[in-house]
């Protein structure tokens, strides 16, 4: 996933974040949020948008556009970095396909111990029964 770069179809605002800082906060706009619009991108392809649709709708608005937003550090610049790797990072997970479970058979011991299991409940509830 790493081989593209998506930095020219990224759009990028900066408002003045909320939580703790000081008169940092109220003075300067660190907050970043990042806007894809996923529909127009050149450097994916149709199976790859639908399957960013698919997984990830919660964070895609009306417009077709992946909204991330990153506001835990005092700086700006600190901020873009940490929402461009989040996205690559969200990319990246989505596009991945998962691996399908190969079927296995249960092994002599694990069989050997469930039928020891029974065993033993068995003369349990035996043991009952004669008082």
């Amino acid at each position: 996933m790493s081989e593209r770069d998506f930095s020219g179809e990224f759009l990028f605002s900066a408002t003045r974040s909320s939580g703790p800082g000081g008169q940092n906060v109220n003075k300067v706009s660190t907050k970043v949020e990042l806007r894809f619009n996923i529909s127009t991108s050149a450097l994916l392809s149709d199976t790859e948008k639908q399957i960013l649709f698919d997984k990830l709708s919660n964070k895609i608005n009306s417009d077709d556009e992946l909204i991330l937003v990153s506001q835990s550090e005092r700086s700006q610049l600190k901020n873009k970095e940490k929402v461009i790797e989040k996205f690559y990072q969200l990319l990246d997970k989505a596009l991945t396909p998962k691996k399908k479970r190969l079927r296995t058979s249960p092994t002599r011991a694990s069989k050997e111990k469930r039928l020891e299991g029974k065993r033993i409940q068995s003369m349990i509830k035996e043991s009952r029964k004669r008082l």
